[in-house]
This record gives structure tokens, sequence and C-alpha cells, in this order.
């Protein structure tokens, strides 16, 4: 068991929300990716092979091959400040933070962890429950739920609860990609870009991709991606021959989520498409995925095949109406909890009854 902040009477309990993204390595090196990549490949959840078979490949192949690749890659995106995927994260965070605290005194404490890197989960949960948080919201920023990424998340906080002695309540949200201010956000991303630049031939709408075989397991995954880009297009006013749903990202042999999206980006291509733009919904913070894959790769691959204009719409991160949406669903979720936060002048009071009575200061 993790020792247990001292306890005092009258201390005041808090309400914690805790925002989830993927992680990030710490720097984009090859020493650096090599613990990160380990990490994340490791986890049961991420690659649903049989240890015997997939450990040996891990270790003996991917370890020490991908890392390089992999820290070239994230050279090109990486800011001054760091990560991007990092940057925007701890920025939602803090903003998160603002909206609430305008709506609800005291605010609650909100604070962000990675499920692989730092700062971590465990860290995250313990540093909470010393600020005296005793009902914490876990609020992955997935808005469609995958087992890899929603489950894996929840899988490190009750990791982290088992070592705990006087465990907070907890609430998850397990998903959110069909919400009305989650799909508004989207929607008025892509207005305001098209006011700046006017609107393409295409509309690629590309979500992370997971292995074929999840969705024939009941992974939920493909299908909110779809009702997720479903909704974007109906806001969007757009005809089904306007946008097409993909999926990216693929790893290793097995069959993925189709259509791929490096598939659809030459397709268009070599049909001489004047201009596609491409909007990434899974992700609600620019990263690799969507700054080097798509705006890099992406591009590339679209113009070698024949396209003329190739445009990245960059993710929600820290735009008002996308912290207004996270707010909003947050506050769904908190429903019962807030108020039960005691003021701190009731919290004194309560505090020198209990000395009174012979209580330990």
């Amino acid at each position: 068991m993790s020792p247990e902040p001292i306890y005092q009477h009258g201390s005041t309990s808090r309400t914690g929300i805790l925002l989830v993204n993927l992680g990030t390595p710490d720097a984009p090196t090859k020493k650096a990716l090599r613990p990160y990549l380990k990490e994340f490949l490791s986890n049961s959840r991420v690659i649903e092979i049989s240890r015997w078979i997939w450990w040996p490949i891990l270790n003996a192949i991917i370890l020490n091959t991908r890392p390089k690749k992999s820290a070239e890659k994230y050279s090109l995106i990486w800011t001054p400040e760091g990560s991007p995927l990092k940057v925007h994260t701890e920025r939602q965070a803090k903003l998160l933070l603002g909206f609430i605290g305008e709506r609800i005194k005291p605010a609650p404490l909100v604070e962000y962890a990675m499920s692989i890197g730092s700062p971590s989960i465990s860290e995250i949960l313990v540093r909470m429950k010393q600020h005296g948080c005793e009902r914490i919201l876990v609020l992955p920023l997935y808005p469609q739920y995958a087992a890899s990424s929603t489950a894996a998340a929840f899988d490190a906080v009750f990791v982290q609860l088992r070592k705990m002695r006087n465990v907070p309540a907890i609430r998850t949200v397990k998903h959110y990609h069909d919400d009305p201010s989650y799909i508004n956000a989207l929607a008025q991303n892509v207005r305001d870009y098209w006011m700046r630049t006017g609107e393409p031939d295409k509309l690629i709408m590309s979500f992370h991709g997971v292995p074929r075989f999840t969705l024939d397991k009941g992974d939920p995954y493909h299908c909110e991606c779809q009702k997720t880009g479903r909704l974007l297009a109906e806001a969007l006013n757009l005809d089904t021959n306007k946008f097409q749903i993909c999926f990216q990202s693929r790893f290793g042999r097995t069959e993925w989520l189709r259509p791929y999206t490096a598939d659809i980006l030459e397709q268009f291509g070599k049909q001489n498409t004047r201009r596609i733009d491409v909007i990434c919904p899974g992700f609600v913070s620019d990263c690799l995925e969507t700054l080097e894959e798509i705006a890099i790769e992406g591009r590339a691959t679209f113009i070698q095949a024949g396209g003329q204009e190739f445009h990245y719409i960059p993710c929600l991160n820290e735009r008002d109406d996308w912290t207004q949406a996270l707010a909003d669903i947050a506050l769904k979720n908190l429903q019962g909890w807030i108020g039960l936060e005691e003021p701190e002048e009731e919290a004194e009071q309560s505090r020198q009854r209990a000395i009174k009575i012979g209580a330990k200061k």
C-alpha cells in the first residue's frame, strides 16, 4: 500500500478532474523513444498477441529499429516548448480549469496525465489525493472509445487505486463521439478554416486505425468513428460525395480498419483531384499522427500521386468552443458531486469542534 496523506480533522475534501492523453517521449531522440515504445508496445491492450510470440519480435527487432525512425519523425514536429501533444494537453487542462472556475465555486482541481510516459497516471493520482481529492472524474481525451486507448487509460487508473488504502470515489467518461458540443466544435473549426481558405473538392476525415479483428471481438470504435464522421458531415451540410472517412497509422501485417488513409490520398491524387482537406476528428490535440503522418507524409502521398492542393485542418487544440465542450462534458459527469466541497470556514469550524472532543490536531 502507498503511504496515505496525513489526515487532519476539518480538512476540505475536493473534487478533481483528470484528463488523460496517450503520451509522448521526453525528447525526439532514439534514447528517449526506446523506453517510450517499449512501454507502449508492451501493453496487452495495444498489442493483442500472445506474449510468447510478441516478446521476441518486440525486443529483438522492433526496439532495435523503430526508435531511430520514430525519433526522426518526432524531430520534424518538435517545438521549443517540447512535444506538441504534451504542450496542447497541458494548455487544455489550464483552460478547462478557467472555464469551470467561472461556473463553480470552489472549482474542482484539474490535472492531466499520460497513459504512456510522463506525467504518469499513478503520479498524478497520488498528487490529487495529497491535495484532498476525495472524488475524481477520469476524462480521457479520446472522443471515440477503443480498448487500446480508453480502456488502457482506465487500466492504469485502477492499477494505481489498488495501491491505495483510502481509495477516492471514481467516475469515468467512456466516450463523447456524438456529444453535440464536441460535434459543434469540430464543425465550427472546419467552417473557420474554410472561411479563410475556401472549400475543397473533398473533405477527408482520418481517424486513427486499429486492427480489424478488434471490431469482430466487439470493440465499438469503428462504429463510433463512423457516427462522428456522419454527424460532422451533417453539421457541415456535406453530400456523401463530398467527404470520405478513413483510417491511418497501420502497424504490422495484420489487416486494420479500412479504407486506409494513405490509399485514399493516393487514389484522389491519381484522379487529379484539385484540392482535398484532411481533418483528424479522433484527435483533440495535434501530435505526431496529425502533424507528421498527415500534414507531411499525407501531403507528399497526395501530391506525388498527381493531386494539386492539400490542406491539413488543425485539431481543436485550445479553441474556446472546444474548451467549452470539454467543460460541458465534465460538468454532465460531475452531477451529484458538485457542491459537496465544504467551504474553508465551515471546515475550520468542524476541525475546532473535533479538537474540543479529543481529536488530535
